[in-house]
């Protein structure tokens, strides 16, 4: 089994930043790394080991897990000292970066019908037909986490259509549902999963399937820029609250972000890029160009209301997400999770649980 955790020492030229020689994953070169212990980790005494060690177990159904952490997967099954098992496999590395984040996402309810009508007017759309995805890795390896998007135009592939662009035309796309708000399915679509209260009295349970391919742009930071809400005020409650208190620029918001996000229907609560189903404070997004999805991960960050010190899972990414140190944690369903995930933003430190079978290799 191809191992994706080999490690080789950062150039010289880097060497002065630390008093440890930083390390950088050989496939992932952009992501630099100490090795650090447990000691090092606020806090990381007083964590539910068992609890732990039964996220690892279901981390590890997804492929991407087993190809990490390879016979650990099924060592954890066997364990009967959750803490051991942890300290004596793993070896935590911290990672560095410019800059560090931590926010949180959850999973919204919207109200919709399988039937459009003046109240429910605002679709939930499947991947259309007409959108062309490219896997580049066949073609340049390099480019293996990248997907070009677009569409057939003549003979050519040119970019596909704008949020913009896409309210204004017919898409060739089936339709989900239909929901009664075009500000709670924007932010369905920043949550990437969500779930949908029909009329009739069943649940949909939807997530993402595919995007536009345009860049993600903050609808948080035009508001901000354009001096509409202050840069300590802002969040998923205040920006809410400035689109009841200006309908007519609603369109104008929401299209400054192009990227527009299809999704798929799924049987049940959110899941993950893995494809596994999100545990509540245990799921995090990442940007798999620093962090490969099935890690396990540590953070350590704090906001006014809360500390956040444990041990979490590396399952899902999002368009947002951006940097080595940065994490989006999934914090469950309900209107209490989509207020503490519309205020959180704080510094984080975060750190990499690596199989202490893997060597380092050292540049000669």
């Amino acid at each position: 089994m191809k191992q994706i955790f080999y490690f080789i020492l950062l150039a010289s030229m880097f060497m002065g930043c630390s008093k440890e020689p930083l390390l950088m994953f050989k496939e992932l070169p952009n992501t630099y790394l100490n090795e650090s212990d447990y000691g090092k980790l606020p806090n990381f005494e007083h964590e539910k080991y068992d609890e732990v060690l039964k996220s690892f177990v279901s981390n590890c159904q997804a492929t991407k897990a087993q190809e990490i952490y390879g016979s650990l997967c099924l060592d954890a099954n066997k364990t009967t000292n959750a803490k051991e098992f942890i300290q004596n496999n793993f070896t935590p590395y911290r990672i560095y970066g410019e800059d560090s984040l931590l926010t949180a996402y959850y999973e919204p309810e919207l109200h919709g019908s399988l039937t459009k009508s003046k109240k429910y007017q605002y679709p939930i759309y499947k991947t259309p037909k007409d959108l062309i995805a490219v896997d580049l890795k066949s073609i340049y390896p390099t480019l293996k986490n990248y997907r070009l998007r677009g569409r057939i135009e003549g003979s050519k592939l040119v970019p596909y259509y704008t949020r913009l662009e896409l309210a204004q035309k017919e898409i060739d796309s089936e339709v989900i549902c239909y929901c009664d708000s075009k500000i709670e399915l924007f932010f369905l679509e920043v949550q990437g999963s969500g779930r949908v209260a029909l009329e009739n009295g069943d649940t949909l349970y939807v997530g993402y399937d595919n995007q536009n391919g345009h860049n993600y742009k903050s609808i948080g930071k035009y508001l901000i820029n354009m001096n509409e809400i202050s840069k300590e005020n802002i969040s998923l409650q205040s920006i809410k609250e400035w689109f009841a208190l200006n309908p007519t620029r609603v369109d104008e918001v929401l299209n400054h972000n192009p990227s527009l996000v299809f999704f798929k229907e799924r049987e049940n609560p959110a899941s993950g890029s893995l494809g596994l189903e999100l545990t509540p404070l245990r799921s995090v997004a990442v940007d798999n160009n620093y962090i490969p999805l099935g890690s396990m991960l540590y953070l350590s960050s704090s906001s006014e209301n809360e500390v956040y010190e444990k041990v979490v899972f590396a399952q899902d990414t999002g368009g947002a997400i951006k940097g080595s140190v940065r994490a989006d944690m999934f914090l469950g369903f309900g209107k209490n999770a989509g207020k503490i995930a519309g205020e959180l933003k704080s510094e984080l430190a975060l750190w990499i649980f690596m199989p202490k079978t893997i060597k380092e290799k050292k540049i000669e």
